[in-house]
């Protein structure tokens, strides 16, 4: 492949990708290229990751413990599984009363653990807009897949009545709060479509976990099924402010998936330091949920702003996305929200369908609604400027 050619094509298609060196301020801000931006793009939903107390307590705590090591060294069947993994997976099975199983992060459990619990005589049925980990186990996985549209139930059941009866085994695959888009999936509906047709569903709580449920538990608690859903997958590294994943799922996958799943079996284990903020983290979940009360309030609130300029939104989350559709637009736009003080990224496929390119607004729990009144201020100004909408 030459390379620079299929390089000018993403370039003159408006997808250029390119990292940009930031550092991180006290939330919610973020320093780039020297200047300091209001942080609209960030995942640290209840600003757990910069939390200056949370990191002194810990410090004054845990650094001293002879027990923290920098690296793991080998993988948790080897010499890797300390102390902390197994301390930080019975506090999760006493929360949620099923075991729990770490992986390194929420890629590497998706695509472990689709992989490990599927064969050619099973099939697996996914939300269009389930994002790139699930896609990737899905694509490793020796099942057939079909896909529904996005949250269509209707569309969901149509596939279930023409396809299931050919399968052994049928896994309905989502996330509970889409990454890009901000809506959750009915996942009491999907419980309902479980008991009819005999399914086993995978739940992907990657942006929901330590956002919502006043035990931080996610849209599971939220919806009361955290007995019905067999995968519950939680992430660590976005409101949790922390890395890592955790699978809760029944006593037999659990042993199943330490002899099968290639990424846990395979890579080197998160170091103890790590895993010992994740068990600070996971102690606290129920005490922030006042942060959770004021996330909740500044995404009414932005939405609502919105609103007063004509934009409507599917979001009922705290991530919201501003569709602009035209690759360079986005760009645009983003360029100029971060010369105007606000740290903004332009979301453009492959990670988003085509003609939906964005702003995807990251609130987290450290904002106050002075502050956005700012930015929408500075923002109607901007799209007149540029004259995209």
């Amino acid at each position: 492949m030459n390379f620079t050619l299929e390089l000018e094509k993403i370039n003159n298609q408006g997808l250029m990708r390119t990292l940009s060196l930031v550092d991180t301020c006290d939330l919610p801000w973020i320093k780039w290229e020297g200047k300091n931006l209001y942080n609209l793009s960030s995942n640290d939903y209840l600003g757990l990751a910069q939390d200056k107390n949370l990191w002194e307590e810990f410090t004054n705590v845990w650094l001293n413990n002879s027990q923290l090591n920098m690296g793991a060294a080998s993988s948790r069947l080897m010499t890797g599984n300390h102390f902390f993994y197994d301390e930080t997976e019975k506090l999760l099975e006493e929360l949620y009363g099923r075991p729990a199983l770490f992986f390194n992060s929420g890629y590497h459990a998706n695509t472990g653990i689709l992989k490990a619990v599927t064969s050619k005589t099973d099939l697996i049925i996914s939300d269009k807009l389930v994002h790139a980990s699930l896609i990737d186990g899905i694509h490793l996985s020796a099942a057939t897949h079909f896909r529904y549209n996005h949250n269509n139930y209707d569309h969901l059941e149509k596939i279930l009545i023409q396809k299931r009866h050919l399968f052994k085994e049928t896994i309905i695959v989502t996330e509970s709060i889409f990454s890009m888009d901000g809506d959750c999936a009915d996942l009491k509906k999907l419980v309902e479509l479980k008991s009819k047709y005999n399914l086993t569903l995978y739940v992907d709580e990657a942006h929901a976990i330590g956002a919502l449920g006043e035990n931080g538990l996610g849209l599971c608690e939220v919806n009361n099924v955290l007995n019905e859903i067999d995968f519950i997958v939680c992430p660590m590294g976005k409101a949790m402010g922390s890395v890592g994943a955790f699978v809760i799922t029944n006593p037999s996958t659990h042993k199943w998936l330490i002899n099968k799943a290639r990424t846990l079996i395979y890579s080197t284990a998160l170091p103890p330091i790590n895993m010992a903020w994740n068990y600070l983290i996971i102690t606290k979940l129920k005490q922030f949920n006042p942060r959770r009360v004021h996330l909740n309030n500044i995404s009414i609130y932005f939405k609502n702003q919105l609103s007063i300029l004509n934009y409507t939104t599917n979001s009922n989350s705290h991530i919201i996305p501003i569709i602009i559709v035209e690759n360079n637009h986005t760009c645009m736009l983003s360029h100029d929200l971060k010369n105007e003080g606000f740290y903004t990224t332009a979301v453009r496929p492959p990670t988003v369908p085509e003609g939906t390119s964005r702003i995807r607004i990251s609130l987290n729990s450290t904002m106050s609604t002075n502050e956005l009144d700012i930015f929408f201020n500075i923002f109607t100004s901007t799209l007149a400027k540029i004259k995209i909408l």
